[in-house]
């Protein structure tokens, strides 16, 4: 068995999936304009190394609380519609050479799940490993996080119990393992890995893989945007 683990944003797409929504959301006039320096504030945390996850969640998710659960959906399709156009052929051809040498495929990411769904759906990638958002009883975003964020060594716990579930194995007990990311957050995971390639890297994380000996190749280049 060998499996091949894909970073979201800025590794797959070479953009940021909550950045997206939240232009989505101020364009079609569901969100306040200031609602995008909020949400690129948390971006600043996160490059500084400060950002905390759950006030990220509840900065930017939290927005959805009154959104019955049928609107939401069909703001998501209309999402996925406008991302479709956005993805690089080359992010598309990576995934299919894993897909077609019989490697199982997960994205595995920070962003909440019903925001990385449409992605990983465009993708054909089956299997999604991502931050759970809380739900309420009319099924309406609380903007919580349920469990472990899969967020920097949360995404080894993801992945651990994913494999135990489904497959009942374990990251030592795969015969081969890929983590494509752009990241040092996801220092973790690559470092768990047998195959760990960095993509597109932000500093830290070039300086590790260049130390490391580690594969390195371009981002995705964005196609126009629509």
């Amino acid at each position: 068995m060998q499996i091949a683990l894909f970073d979201l944003d800025h590794t797959l797409i070479a953009f940021d999936t909550g950045q997206a929504w939240t232009e989505f959301l101020i364009r079609r006039g569901h969100w306040p304009a200031e609602a995008r320096e909020t949400y690129l504030d948390f971006c600043r945390q996160y490059v500084a190394g400060t950002l905390d996850l759950h006030a990220m969640h509840r900065g930017s998710v939290g927005r959805l609380r009154e959104v019955p659960a049928p609107t939401l959906a069909r703001w998501l399709a209309d999402f996925r519609a406008e991302l479709a156009p956005r993805l690089a052929p080359a992010a598309h051809a990576l995934v299919a050479r894993h897909r077609e040498a019989g490697d199982l495929c997960a994205i595995v990411t920070a962003t909440p799940r019903f925001l990385a769904e449409p992605l990983a759906a465009l993708f054909e990638v089956p299997h999604l490993l991502a931050t759970e958002s809380g739900l309420d009883e009319a099924g309406r975003r609380t903007g919580e996080i349920v469990g472990e964020p899969c967020f920097r060594e949360g995404k080894i716990l993801h992945v651990e119990r994913w494999l135990a579930r489904c497959f009942g194995r374990s990251l030592a007990t795969v015969a081969r393992s890929w983590f494509y990311s752009d990241s040092a957050s996801d220092l973790p995971l690559l470092q768990a890995v047998s195959d760990p390639v960095a993509v597109g890297p932000d500093a830290r994380l070039a300086a590790h893989a260049q130390a490391a000996g580690w594969p390195v190749i371009a981002r995705p280049v964005l196609p126009s945007a629509p």
